[in-house]
């Protein structure tokens, strides 16, 4: 049989148990630990597409500059600067030969990560001579 001053006193694992912790608040201190983990990896992304367009429009403006300069008198380099977007900068060099003409493109894309440097990228295409 319990005694009454046994049924006073809870046993100290009832009362842990019985407590409500007031979590109010822990959500956003857990978001706004990973909210900088969260934004590293978003403009890592960007900063992944915008090379990726870079190289696209490197190589369309090459083959652009290539084509025009293997042509009788073309010159190239104005054909290569209007193919590609003006905000890369794109930096053209023709260099004809006898069979071939090559045309190298290089364009500056800029960084979005504070980390990591401006990036430049060079694409070259190579079209036959006509004479």
């Amino acid at each position: 049989m319990t005694t009454r001053a046994s049924r006073a006193h809870p046993a100290p694992r009832a009362v842990r148990h019985g407590r409500h912790r007031d979590d109010r608040g822990v959500s956003m201190i857990e978001f706004a630990g990973y909210l900088p983990v969260l934004l590293v990896i978003g403009l890592a992304a960007i900063q992944l597409g915008l090379i990726g367009y870079g190289v696209n429009q490197a190589g369309t403006a090459a083959r652009a500059a290539a084509r025009v300069a293997s042509q009788q008198g073309g010159d190239g380099t104005g054909a290569g600067i209007a193919a590609a977007s003006g905000w890369l900068d794109p930096d053209p060099s023709v260099q004809r030969g006898a069979d071939t003409t090559t045309a190298s493109v290089t364009v500056h894309v800029p960084a979005v990560v504070p980390l990591f440097d401006d990036f430049d990228i060079t694409r070259t295409a190579t079209m036959p001579t006509d004479d």
